[in-house]
C-alpha cells in the first residue's frame, strides 16, 4: 500500500503489486515539470512507465532528466520501455479501427497493451460504410483472443463485429464526426445500447483504458 509523497502528487510506487500493471500519468492539467518529476520517481522502480494526453512541451521536459523516454506523436503517449513482459505469442488484442482518423486513440490502445506485455494485432479502416472491407479480414478476427473495435460517427462497428466472435469486445468510442456526433456521445450512446451481447464500453478517447481492460483479460487464464 506504499506510496511516494512529492507534496503535488502522491505517486502509487505500490500499484504493480497491488493492480498488476503500474500507475499511469495523465497528463493533462498537470505543468510539464510536475510530469518531467513523477516520471522520473516511477522510473526508479523495475516497471515500464506510462504517460498518456502529453504534448510536445511536456516531453521535452520528461526528456530532459529521463533521456530514455520515448514520445509517440500521433498518440500524445510518453513511454520508457523496460522489464517488459515477454508476451504470449498464442493470444493476441486485435485493435480494430472503423476510420484512419481512428487510429490515433486505437494505437493509445495498443500501445498501452503492448507495453504491458501483450502481443497486438491492427486491422484499421474497415468501418461500416464499406462493409466488405470487414469481412475481408475475418480469419485475424476470429482468431483473436481479446478485441478492442474503435469507431467514431454513429459508432456501429463493435455492434457488427461483437455478432461475428465469440471473444470480448471492447468498444472504444472516438470523438470522429460531424457536430450530431457531440464529439464522441453518439458513438458512446450507440455502443451503450448495442444489440450484440458481449460487449464492454469505455469512455470517448479513452484508449489507455481499453488498451488496460484487455491486457487484463488477455492475461486471464
Amino acid at each position: 500500500m506504499q506510496f511516494d509523497d512529492m507534496g503535488f502528487a502522491k505517486v502509487d510506487t505500490g500499484r504493480p503489486e497491488r493492480c498488476g500493471a503500474p500507475e499511469a500519468v495523465f497528463c493533462e492539467g498537470k505543468t510539464p515539470e510536475q510530469v518531467a518529476l513523477i516520471v522520473q520517481k516511477l522510473n526508479e522502480g523495475p516497471h515500464a512507465v506510462l504517460a498518456t494526453r502529453a504534448d510536445v512541451a511536456t516531453y521535452h521536459a520528461v526528456q530532459a532528466i529521463t533521456p530514455e523516454a520515448e514520445y509517440h506523436e500521433s498518440t500524445r503517449l510518453i513511454t520508457i520501455r523496460k522489464n517488459t513482459p515477454q508476451p504470449d505469442t498464442d493470444r493476441f488484442i486485435l485493435v480494430m479501427t472503423a476510420g484512419t482518423t481512428d487510429i490515433p486513440v486505437a494505437e493509445e490502445a495498443a500501445l498501452t497493451a503492448e507495453l504491458m506485455g501483450h502481443r497486438v494485432e491492427r486491422v484499421f479502416d474497415v468501418g461500416v460504410a464499406g462493409i466488405h472491407r470487414l469481412f475481408a479480414q475475418i480469419d485475424i478476427i476470429r482468431q483473436a483472443n481479446v478485441l478492442i473495435v474503435a469507431a467514431g460517427m454513429e459508432g456501429a462497428l463493435p455492434s457488427v463485429v461483437g455478432g461475428l466472435v465469440s471473444k470480448p469486445v471492447i468498444a472504444l468510442p472516438t470523438s470522429v464526426g460531424y457536430g450530431a456526433s457531440f464529439k464522441g456521445l453518439a458513438a458512446l450512446l450507440g455502443m451503450l445500447n448495442s444489440c450484440a451481447a458481449g460487449i464492454a464500453v469505455v469512455n470517448i478517447d479513452n484508449g489507455f483504458g481499453a488498451g488496460r481492460l484487455a491486457s487484463m483479460i488477455n492475461a486471464m487464464r
